[in-house]
């Protein structure tokens, strides 16, 4: 639940969107702090509310909302603020405790043994089932695995961003952590509602052109991403008279170190046209197709720097060929 980071959303659409999701089978929910400034979590107890216990919840820490004057980073994973943090989540998301607690980026001025030792605690304390981490690379989880174990990593997973395969993914299955992937739909590109024409409102990021240090969204970048998700739609989505976004969520389910594929939906339609990907299976010549079309993705970079804003471009963008 991402608030309102893309755009206006309907309040009464997303809670019918949520108990839409739980009808139909979905057992886990991701909010923040940061999203909306805490309405996402206020949403999304209203809209769980007695199915909370049935659900595995999760919640973020260690982002400080802007406020008007404010120079300094945003981002702040000491002790004392997790602390704080977690007990104004819980008041929101109306529970005893959250499932799942996840740093949401690295701060720089926090040494990674403060952080996981607080999580810890948290953990001791009965507020947090399990702890984890969002948005690290390898070496800052090595650093944190130093102090307390991280059970659970959420990193950005989808066809137009597939930086996590090289470092991340083997170092969680041999470390035995669960992988979260958001993103799952390409920040929309894979929902199939995009076109050349397509514009976004000024409070959605995606305006600004770059999705975690990517520039995806980008001028003539954006176009071709949407050229790359119309030929996924008409040579492999169609064929198995499937949706887009169902395709989507398969190639991404079809990764063996991804437990968890995170995907939004602001109405019921949206649930319904995305849960069926859950139970699709593609080919390996299916997946043979994918990788020949994503040759054409633009926007893509090779770094992975989550110490720098996640809406600035991280590095010079890699060749692509058609």
């Amino acid at each position: 639940m991402a608030g309102d980071r893309y755009g206006s959303i309907e309040e009464q659409d997303a809670v019918a969107a949520v108990r839409r999701a739980f009808d139909l089978g979905v057992n886990c929910f991701d909010t923040a702090p940061a999203y909306g400034s805490g309405h996402s979590e206020e949403m999304l107890a209203r809209a769980l509310g007695e199915r909370r216990k049935d659900v595995i919840l999760v919640t973020k820490c260690g982002i400080v909302p802007f406020y008007p004057g404010r120079t300094a980073s945003n981002r702040d994973s000491s002790r004392e603020a997790i602390r704080a943090e977690v007990e104004a989540s819980l008041t929101r998301l109306q529970t005893d405790y959250t499932d799942v607690l996840l740093v949401h980026w690295p701060d720089s001025n926090t040494p990674f043994d403060e952080t996981m030792r607080a999580l810890d605690e948290i953990v001791l304390s009965g507020k947090a089932r399990f702890v984890g981490v969002s948005n690290f690379t390898v070496d800052q989880i090595e650093e944190c695995m130093k102090a307390r174990r991280v059970d659970v990593v959420q990193v950005g997973y989808h066809i137009f961003d597939r930086r996590q395969e090289a470092e991340m993914f083997p170092y969680c299955l041999e470390n035995g952590i669960g992988v979260m992937g958001y993103g799952s739909l390409a920040h929309g590109l894979l929902s199939g509602a995009f076109t050349h024409e397509t514009t976004f409102d000024e409070n959605d990021w995606r305006a600004g052109g770059v999705a975690f240090g990517q520039p995806i969204f980008r001028g003539d970048n954006f176009k071709a991403n949407v050229d790359v998700a119309d030929r996924l739609k008409r040579e492999v989505a169609e064929p198995r008279t499937a949706p887009l976004s169902q395709l989507a969520l398969a190639w991404v389910l079809g990764n063996p170190a991804l437990s968890t594929a995170l995907v939004g939906a602001r109405t019921p339609a949206e649930v319904e046209a995305n849960v069926n990907g859950v139970d699709l299976e593609l080919s390996a010549t299916e997946r043979d197709k994918v990788e020949e079309i994503a040759a054409s993705v633009a926007g893509r970079i090779r770094e992975f720097s989550p110490f720098r804003s996640a809406m600035e471009q991280w590095g010079e963008e890699l060749t692509t060929t058609s």
